[in-house]
């Protein structure tokens, strides 16, 4: 598919996928939302062959959040309606997706453009980046799962603040507070040390996937629940090729080869 707001190249088994709207720092329309919509699709496709999905934006922003200047734009009727419709399946979709995710935050990451930031299993992010929970500014409440990530990756009392108060959180307090794993003292660092993580994982064991799913879950699941989960998905995982491999390779002392199998 040709898409004009986003681009989405494979780099072998690396998924680049990038908010492609440089004029308005990424900020995310209805044409945005539904080619990110499909791209995601296509990332998830087997036949790609992708094994870890890299997000980003192009130029000085990764995104700025909603475009409220599209005509098309559910947030300018402030419609919860459009959320469900629109930001919810795809948002579900990366979770679900059956790879490692690493967001590169290479400037504002504002409003839901934040939320798409907090997706990453690992989060990257340069000095000049900042993060903002914007929406009080224009009397929306965070959405896009803020509230369920936020209080969950810096604790309550910092998620709320952020929320209440809508002031920027630079990229160094960012990582201080957990919510960032990785930072870089600028852009091109940042993508080159944002690559090489996801070289790793795509790389990785089949096992990756699963570890993603059991983390996910353990959100919603009580303690039994959870051990139980850790248990099928166990037997998954020992029954991959990329075990017996594992396996293998560390008897015989040298470096696994894995295939996502």
């Amino acid at each position: 598919m040709a898409y004009e707001r986003v681009s989405l190249q494979f780099d072998n088994n690396i998924a680049v996928l990038k908010f492609n709207h440089p004029e308005v720092l990424n900020a995310i329309g209805q044409q945005m939302l539904g080619e990110l919509t499909q791209a995601v699709r296509e990332v998830a496709n087997p036949a790609n062959g992708a094994r870890c999905l890299l997000l980003t934006g192009e130029g000085r922003g990764f995104s700025s959040g909603a475009n409220l200047a599209d005509s098309g734009s559910d947030a300018m009727r402030g419609a919860g309606d459009g959320l469900r419709s629109g930001y919810h399946p795809l948002l579900l979709s990366i979770r679900d997706l059956q790879m490692p995710v690493v967001t590169a935050v290479n400037g504002a990451a504002a409003g839901v453009g934040m939320s798409f930031a907090m997706m990453g299993d690992i989060v990257c992010a340069s000095k000049q980046a900042f993060f903002m929970q914007a929406f009080a500014r224009i009397g929306l409440i965070p959405d896009g799962g803020a509230t369920f990530l936020l209080p969950r990756m810096i604790g309550w009392s910092r998620a709320i603040e952020l929320s209440l108060l809508a002031e920027r959180l630079p990229a160094e307090k960012a990582y201080e507070w957990g919510l960032v794993n990785r930072l870089y003292d600028d852009n091109a660092a940042l993508m080159d040390g944002a690559m090489g993580i996801a070289r790793q994982l795509a790389n990785g064991p089949r096992s990756l996937s699963l570890i993603r799913k059991a983390y996910w879950d353990t959100w919603t699941n009580a303690y039994e629940q959870q051990i139980d989960l850790e248990a099928r998905l166990q037997n998954e995982a020992g029954r991959s090729s990329d075990f017996r491999e594992g396996v293998a390779a560390f008897l015989s002392k040298r470096d696994a080869k894995f295939t996502g199998q």
